[in-house]
């Protein structure tokens, strides 16, 4: 049976990453997306098993949002993602009828597991959230292999950039993906963006 799922978010790059998570994550999922609330209210009425919502929004934001999704689709399951910290905004966004909150800081696999718990039905209430001062820590050497390595260069081109050996570029990038918590290159990329790693 196919999941729908909405993704409601004013940046591309992010929709893009995290509907290739999702898409690769879970199986028979279909997924749209909309920039803002008013266009995602523009389309169909056929209801979304799942809409990830973003809060900070151009137009209407994502609190206010809640409401009118839970109108327009009533068994719709709403998730509030945010790289907003506030304990109290996710009370808040709670307590208006949301199923959960998941931090744009978790990673990839960790963001796959939250839904596929939301959609089963199993998430708690109140999903914990990172702290963001929390940031991976990576070498400067790593640093400048993950630069190289979300430009898309394989790793002999990273290491002739860096004047490294390939076997020492594999090695440096095996470690970034640990440190990361991801298991792809692509994921890297995606945590690297999101939180701010790389310039």
């Amino acid at each position: 049976m196919t999941t729908h799922l909405m993704l409601i978010d004013d940046h591309a790059l992010f929709r893009y990453g995290v509907g290739m998570v999702l898409a690769a994550g879970l199986v028979d999922i279909e997924i749209a997306e909309a920039a803002s609330l008013e266009q995602a209210l523009l389309q169909s009425d056929d209801a979304f098993d799942l809409v990830l919502l973003d809060l900070q929004l151009q137009g209407l934001n994502g609190l206010d949002g809640i409401a009118l999704i839970k109108r327009k689709w009533p068994h719709s399951k709403v998730v509030i993602v945010s790289a907003n910290q506030d304990k109290h905004i996710q009370d808040e966004a709670l307590a208006r009828g949301a199923h959960g909150f998941i931090s744009k800081l978790e990673t990839p696999s960790r963001m796959l597991e939250l839904v596929g718990q939301v959609l089963a039905g199993q998430l708690p209430a109140s999903t914990p959230v990172p702290n963001p001062d929390k940031k991976p820590r990576l070498s400067p050497r790593q640093s400048e292999v993950l630069e190289l390595l979300c430009l898309g260069l394989p790793n002999k081109l990273i290491g002739r950039r860096l004047n490294l050996s390939e076997n020492t570029v594999r090695g440096h990038v095996q470690a970034i993906l640990q440190t990361l918590q991801v298991s792809s290159r692509s994921e890297a990329a995606f945590v690297a963006r999101r939180q701010g790693l790389i310039n």
